[in-house]
């Protein structure tokens, strides 16, 4: 395990410890849990993009054109 020092308005480390204990887990926890959701968010958008950069409008079209023909569903329109 790692030990990080950071620095942060105290109103903002107040609704994080208020936070952490009405969902029940220790501060460290809820950091722990709230980094991890941000890293995996911004892995997620840059694996996105690399893969946006391989896509072809050609295949895409295609894909679309292999659908059946339907009806949104209700609440869809």
């Amino acid at each position: 395990m790692s030990t990080i020092t950071i620095q942060m308005p105290e109103g903002l480390a107040n609704q994080l410890r208020e936070t952490a204990a009405t969902a029940g887990v220790t501060l460290d926890q809820f950091l722990n849990s709230a980094a991890a959701e941000k890293l995996s968010a911004w892995q997620t958008v840059d694996q996105l993009r690399t893969r946006a950069l391989r896509a072809r409008r050609e295949d895409f079209i295609a894909f679309l054109d292999q659908s059946p023909a339907a009806l949104p569903m209700p609440g869809d329109e």
